[in-house]
């Protein structure tokens, strides 16, 4: 292996690690919020991925009606819910609030012709079409088992998976999708070629991880989530509302999940079984960082990124078992380090 074939290796390992970086973070959010090993997040990347395919390539559009369906249950489920109480104003223009936002997709994706539409915009529009699924998912599949015990929630995670892989069939077929890349050109430094579109991965993964810092950090509503992370019962003692942790930790992992698929479908082409591999690496990462560390759980999706690189190199058809097995010596670690085991 000579200088050049290792840049571009380890070019390759920082893009897929960012990616994963992206998803672990996702993960250990929606866990420590939620208790809620969030398994179909593999789904909201192939479902950016291929919603911008199809978009791009002129394809109608089926997913829209899968959200207009996901909505009108989500709002007949809010109007059932409040049928013996009275309905406050607030809550009648939230209802109102979703039936326009329903519209207003509807009427676009009917209008427009997509294919002609800038970029930026196709990626907003397929990010309008994905981030709303994860506050229903979790209206609809979770919420009413909060207090469940995690091996229930863990049963209805992988429910929900198989069932979205099933719909990603029934939506985008079994035929694989890849996009334009957001630029063409390559950065040449030395002897070493690099892409842009990798240049596009990392440094949008690192302004989203970012982004996600302040968030946590600066915004009230980013406090309250850390807040549920570190004690529910606590977090509820102060008016947090654990519908509302939830619902936000859905929405920002479908948002990383919709926005990891738009940003790796250039490089790679996608079907519609794809996710759950790409998010299980992203789980290693999480379980690197023990399901607790952010800072560790990223560096640790970047390891297993670059690791992938590299094994592919060297043993390509082993690169999936070098991967995952890299769980086990965590998992031996973290069991000898735990002092105590709680029986559920």
């Amino acid at each position: 292996m000579n200088v050049q074939v290792a840049a571009l290796l380890g070019q390759d390992g920082l893009t897929n690690g960012a990616i994963y970086a992206l998803l672990s973070l996702s993960i250990l959010l929606v866990f420590t919020v939620t208790r809620i090993l969030l398994i179909p997040l593999g789904e909201f990347v192939t479902f950016g991925a291929l919603t911008m395919a199809a978009i791009q390539t002129g394809k109608p559009l089926a997913l829209e009606w899968l959200l207009a369906a996901l909505m009108l249950i989500d709002i007949a489920l809010d109007v059932y819910s409040r049928r013996d109480r009275t309905v406050s104003r607030k809550q009648y223009q939230m209802i109102a609030l979703k039936a326009a936002y329903l519209a207003v997709v509807l009427f676009v994706t009917q209008t427009f012709t997509l294919s002609e539409l800038p970029m930026l915009a196709q990626s907003i529009l397929t990010l309008c079409l994905i981030v709303p699924m994860g506050p229903i998912m979790y209206r609809l599949f979770f919420q009413p088992l909060a207090d469940a015990a995690p091996l229930v929630l863990l049963i209805v995670s992988i429910a929900v998976h198989v069932a979205m892989v099933g719909i990603g069939l029934l939506l985008f077929g079994p035929e694989g999708g890849h996009t334009k890349p957001f630029s063409n050109s390559m950065l040449q430094i030395s002897n070493i070629f690099i892409k842009s579109q990798a240049l596009w991965v990392i440094f949008s993964a690192l302004f989203l991880i970012l982004a996600l810092f302040f968030a946590f950090e600066r915004t009230l509503y980013g406090k309250a989530l850390r807040a549920a992370a570190v004690n529910q019962v606590g977090a509820r003692l102060l008016g947090i509302s654990p519908v509302f942790a939830g619902k936000a930790t859905f929405a920002l992992a479908a948002f990383i999940g919709c926005a990891s698929g738009i940003l790796i479908a250039p490089i790679t082409t996608l079907y519609y079984d794809s996710g759950f591999v790409i998010s299980l690496k992203g789980f290693v990462g999480a379980i690197i960082g023990g399901l607790a560390s952010y800072p560790i759980a990223a560096f640790g999706a970047v390891v297993v990124g670059l690791i992938e690189a590299f094994s592919m190199f060297w043993a390509s058809s082993y690169k999936e078992i070098i991967v995952f097995t890299l769980i086990i010596p965590f998992l031996i670690w973290r069991s000898m380090k735990a002092s105590h085991v709680e029986d559920e």
